[in-house]
């Protein structure tokens, strides 16, 4: 089975920083990129402090902190990205923005071996694919917040990709990152979100509609089917701006009404009320 030693993510939001700090914590030389050198800041705060609150909840200790960091680089040029096995783009949830890094990933890495992954949610992994040389080296595989947390990896494999990457793909995640793999078809939404998205979307609807407030809708979900955590906020968590992007996403390729996002999830994004990480969604946030 082929080993990935040297892996690349393209992105340290919420996502990348998780997908960069598992990938560390297991033991493998990562180099991580951001747009530009505040982002990159930011970045690096954010995985430094993930692993800051491992250390305080005992999960690491000083020295599988110290020895995560080590392995980690940060960069604003993918230039440098031409010696990576295995490249993961989690940038954000927009087709033209993850087509831009995937052609410019293609350049960088020209006719090696290397394979290139995405984070997307939503996006079918062929319209990535089909923007590169190397469709047969181009995978979906998708991680759930938080990264170091969630032990769920979605793994999708276009009608391109090789049947060796595949397994290679599956492999690093499972046995390298100890997680637990769904294979999923190249349908917009794959498993997960085909079946969560739905859901979420119609409690948008249920308190637009005024049926019931906020409370109401999470904690009836939360006390009456035993969720962890009712639909709203957990849309609060996700990011209101991902969601109706997933939501549009599915929409795209299904056509289905219940995909739509609603015009009160539209509002709130046109306004920035994102959720958790702007501080205000459907509810509101300390900073």
């Amino acid at each position: 089975m082929r080993e990935f030693g040297r892996v690349g993510v393209v992105g340290c939001g919420l996502m990348g920083s998780g997908i960069a700090e598992v990938c560390a914590r297991a033991g493998l030389d990562v180099l991580v990129a951001e747009r530009g050198a505040e982002a990159l800041a930011a970045g690096r705060s954010r995985v430094t402090a993930s692993l800051d609150r491992g250390l305080r909840s005992g999960k690491l200790s000083a020295d599988e902190r110290e020895a995560a960091l080590a392995r980690l680089e940060f960069t604003t040029d993918l230039d440098e990205f031409a010696d990576r096995d295995l490249v993961v783009e989690a940038v954000a949830e927009q087709p033209d923005v993850k087509t831009a890094v995937f052609k410019e990933l293609d350049r960088v890495l020209g006719g090696g071996d290397a394979v290139i992954a995405s984070n997307t949610s939503s996006i079918p992994i062929i319209d990535l694919a089909a923007v590169t040389s190397r469709p047969q080296q181009v995978v979906g595989v998708h991680f759930f917040n938080p990264v170091p947390v969630q032990r769920l990896v979605e793994v999708i494999p276009t009608q391109l990709t090789a049947q060796s990457v595949t397994d290679a793909v599956t492999d690093f995640a499972e046995r390298r990152l100890g997680k637990t793999v769904v294979h999923a078809q190249d349908r917009a939404g794959f498993v997960v979100n085909a079946l969560l998205i739905p859901y979420l979307v119609s409690a948008v609807r249920m308190l637009e509609s005024g049926a019931a407030s906020a409370e109401d809708i999470d904690n009836g979900m939360v006390l009456g089917c035993a969720h962890p955590m009712g639909p709203l906020r957990l849309l609060d968590l996700i990011g209101l701006d991902t969601a109706q992007s997933i939501a549009e996403s599915m929409y795209d390729e299904f056509k289905e009404p219940l995909y739509a996002p609603p015009p009160l999830l539209r509002r709130m994004v046109a306004a920035g009320a994102l959720g958790r990480k702007s501080g205000r969604g459907f509810y509101a946030y300390d900073s």
